[in-house]
């Protein structure tokens, strides 16, 4: 029994030990690539297609919906109501530092990427960054890619000069751009709708770190 106790340990370690190295390869990798990073969300940044073009209450709403602890982590957040198990700086680090992400182990050197992007980039770089690769589902031309570009297509306007219920629809299919419809009626989508305005308007708050669906909005 003893033997089996110690060749377990032994195994606990040498996976613990792997683990941590995959991490430290996505760390390698984000900062390997931080500096080309850095200037390609300058140029979004630029373009008018960072967050601060949002308007500062728009983009106090996207963060309050998609990753509220994002201003004070790290690139990971176990401790917010309502972030997930995954935050901007993760998702993004699907993006950059994957051909095709899979789940699993996959998601030690997400986080390894996700905490070298956050060490050798700033947050508006990194939402610049998010908002210009983020999945927006369906659109007039085929899949979407990136907030702007989704708002264009979708509704003709910039975010910053869409009305709530239309900014809130950007903000609902977020969560999962492969289920919910932008351009149709989607009784699932107009839910997810429902559920962030009365977020954003203080009636409810996600109960725990999993109520990324805002059951508590109902």
């Amino acid at each position: 029994m003893k033997r089996l106790i110690k060749i377990a340990a032994i195994a606990l370690m040498v996976i613990a030990l792997l683990g941590f190295g995959y991490g430290a390869i996505g760390y390698r990798d984000a900062v390997h690539h931080a500096n080309a990073y850095a200037k390609q969300a300058d140029r979004i940044i630029a373009d008018g297609r960072g967050p601060d073009a949002l308007g500062a209450e728009r983009l106090s709403q996207l963060i309050k919906v998609q990753d509220p602890g994002f201003w004070e982590h790290r690139g990971i957040d176990l401790a917010t109501r309502g972030a997930g198990l995954t935050t901007i700086s993760q998702s993004l680090s699907k993006r950059l530092g994957f051909e095709a992400f899979r789940p699993g182990i996959g998601k030690i050197r997400q986080t390894g990427f996700a905490l070298g992007l956050e060490n050798n980039l700033d947050k508006d770089q990194i939402l610049a960054l998010w908002l210009d690769t983020v999945e927006m589902g369906p659109g007039p031309d085929g899949w979407m890619i990136g907030f702007y570009q989704a708002s264009d297509k979708v509704f003709g306007r910039p975010p910053i000069e869409l009305a709530d219920r239309e900014f809130h629809r950007l903000l609902a299919v977020l969560i999962a751009p492969g289920q919910l419809r932008l351009l149709e009626e989607d009784k699932a989508l107009g839910e997810r709708i429902s559920r962030i305005g009365k977020l954003l308007a203080g009636e409810c708050a996600p109960t725990g770190l999993r109520d990324v669906w805002l059951d508590s909005c109902a």
